[in-house]
């Protein structure tokens, strides 16, 4: 296939493009400014610019645009850069699909867990659980509604929720966790009992991967382990991995004083169960906390 990929050069989109290149895919980067190569095309998201012709032959479409929701702290003007990101880059995208003659067979547009909300209770999140009406929520669930066009069109719309997605090399465990436990400084966050969802970047990778070629496959899927964890089991692990202590707890105002707003997502309590990529006949290679931490420090 011709893949189109947004966010082509990011934490996900980087092993992505890789993947689908081994795979024998011809992959067309949408970049921001003037292209240089041959492999990329410039859009601008912000001001809904794609033009339908300049996707001409590609046969699927992969939306990875969109400010990290946990990259800064949540200042008004950074809010609204998050929303206007996540929410123009699908629109666009969108609008342009819907436009194409023909159109590409599928588009998929990467969303997160915070979809269900961060006030969950810990309950089990399936694909039917409902929206939460926090700030994140409405961003996940505007970006989901800005695909309508496209669906509309008879284009086979696929939106992922990503639970969080854990490597080395970025994201909330490259970033910010794995430094501190390196550090020795890292323990159980506001007790320890909330429950986390975590995902290997190479399950996330590997699940894109599975969306785009399985025809059957339409609408939202969760993309997370099949275990869920604790953030007090997972940092267990992580320190264990490193070979350094986990004791020292980390208080609720704590992360909250350092992160802003962002700290009632990290300490909410989100129980994501993966039961429609699975019944799909996706397999995950690593099902728990334990094989996360491990693939991602590999």
């Amino acid at each position: 296939m011709k893949v189109a990929v947004s966010g082509a050069s990011g934490f996900v989109g980087t092993p992505l493009v890789a993947a689908l290149r081994a795979d024998g895919h011809d992959v067309l980067r949408l970049v921001r400014r003037a292209a240089t190569r041959p492999d990329e095309l410039r859009w601008d998201p912000a001001h809904g610019l794609l033009h339908p012709a300049d996707l001409a032959g590609v046969d699927a479409v992969v939306n990875l645009a969109g400010a990290g929701i946990g990259d800064k702290r949540w200042t008004e003007a950074y809010k609204r850069e998050l929303r206007d990101s996540h929410v123009d880059s699908a629109r666009t995208v969108a609008q342009a699909v819907a436009a194409m003659d023909p159109r590409p067979r599928v588009l998929i547009s990467v969303g997160a867990m915070g979809y269900y909300g961060n006030d969950t209770g810990g309950r089990l999140l399936t694909e039917d659980s409902p929206p939460g009406e926090d700030f994140a929520a409405r961003i996940i669930r505007d970006k989901e509604a800005a695909l309508v066009p496209a669906a509309d069109a008879g284009v086979r719309v696929v939106t992922p929720r990503m639970s969080l997605v854990m490597d080395r090399s970025g994201g909330t465990l490259g970033r910010r966790l794995l430094p501190l436990a390196k550090c020795g400084v890292l323990g159980p966050i506001a007790g320890g009992g909330s429950v986390w969802s975590v995902v290997s970047l190479d399950d996330v990778v590997r699940s894109i991967c599975f969306l785009l070629t399985t025809e059957a496959t339409v609408g939202p899927y969760n993309v997370s382990a099949p275990q869920p964890t604790t953030n007090g089991e997972f940092t267990r692990l992580l320190g264990k991995a490193v070979g350094r202590p986990t004791l020292l707890p980390v208080p609720r105002f704590g992360v909250r004083l350092v992160i802003g707003e962002f700290a009632d997502d990290v300490v909410a309590s989100f129980a994501v169960s993966p039961q429609r990529l699975v019944g799909a006949g996706f397999r995950f290679a690593h099902v728990d906390a334990a094989a996360v931490v491990a693939a991602a420090l590999d």
